[in-house]
């Protein structure tokens, strides 16, 4: 491995170790500094818990420590591979992020996959017919959508195709009182159109107006013009030498998306009741339960920071005057 492919890899890490540290502190800033008291949140405001019971509670937690010495106790427990135990499942923060990736993760490759294609289908139309009433109408449909919040457009497709129609379920992702053994792939895919739908229509707009602006730009070049100058028609013009130029753009984009994915999901598993990461990411903060919170600050810090190191590579890739530019750089 060369010199500057080791620099290179240690820059990475150290810019990812820098992230996770200011997350963690901000993120357990903002629950400390929250209203919301743990300990009522686990015992309920309301029961006939005494005051020493309350504070035997908050010791087990070790909610009676300064907020400094506590933030520094997770940070040390988690070096040693140990992220705490949920104040909400009362289960290890890692068993429970692990259990809840894997659920949101088919919601967001679903709707990453989904909100991809169908964005540069549509990106591509638009660029090919520029002007045209085709052209309007997908324009006048992205702008809609881009200003569509994720929440409201879940409720509609939820009352449309799952209250009115009866095509969908309501809610979860299985059906309600079967094990997790005994819930057929089907089923899985059946309570996932709704969210996924939800969650891929919200990020058409971007590739597909990015998709057709670069088409345009490619069909105003001089090469494209030399091709209709040799006799070649518009699509098959298109096809050899405008989607190969603006495919990988495109997938780039989509790559440093996954900061509005990840944000999308909390949303449309709220609708839903998804029993996903998002979903326990907002019980964690109604319920003051720091150490789920900053287990899953950090996942999403990680989730994101991926998406956009797959995006810079894949540009690196692609250009090479970036790639030379860093190689010297």
């Amino acid at each position: 491995m060369s010199k500057n492919a080791l620099l290179h890899i240690g820059w990475t890490l150290l810019r990812l170790s820098s992230l996770l540290v200011a997350v963690s502190i901000l993120a357990f800033g903002l629950v400390i500094s929250s209203p919301i008291d743990p300990v009522d949140a686990y015992v309920g405001s309301e029961s006939g818990v005494s005051q020493e019971q309350r504070q035997n509670v908050a010791a087990y937690w070790g909610l009676d420590k300064p907020p400094g010495e506590r933030y520094f106790i997770w940070a040390r427990n988690m070096l040693a591979g140990d992220m705490g135990t949920s104040i909400t499942y009362r289960l290890p923060v890692s068993q429970v992020i692990a259990e809840r990736f894997q659920t949101s993760l088919a919601l967001m490759g679903t709707a990453w996959v989904l909100s991809g294609l169908l964005g540069f289908i549509l990106g591509v139309v638009a660029g090919v017919y520029r002007g045209s009433v085709l052209d309007r109408g997908i324009k006048t449909f992205c702008l809609i959508l881009s200003s569509t919040p994720a929440f409201w457009l879940g409720l509609l497709l939820l009352t449309l195709f799952a209250v009115r129609l009866e095509w969908f379920p309501i809610a979860l992702a299985a059906p309600i009182g079967k094990l997790s053994g005994e819930v057929t792939l089907g089923e899985r895919i059946h309570h996932l159109i709704l969210p996924s739908l939800t969650l891929s229509i919200t990020g058409v707009a971007a590739i597909a107006l990015h998709t057709r602006q670069k088409l345009i730009d490619v069909m105003a070049s001089d090469y494209m013009l030399f091709a209709y100058a040799r006799g070649e028609k518009k699509w098959p013009a298109v096809r050899r030498h405008g989607i190969r130029n603006i495919m990988l753009p495109a997938i780039t984009l989509q790559f440093a998306s996954f900061s509005e994915l990840f944000g999308g999901s909390v949303l449309a598993e709220q609708v839903f009741s998804y029993p996903g990461l998002g979903n326990a990411a907002t019980l964690a903060g109604l319920r003051g339960d720091a150490p789920l919170l900053l287990g899953i600050a950090l996942c999403s810090a990680v989730f994101v920071f991926t998406g956009n190191l797959l995006a810079n590579i894949i540009y690196c890739l692609v250009d090479p005057q970036i790639r030379e530019e860093r190689s010297h750089g």
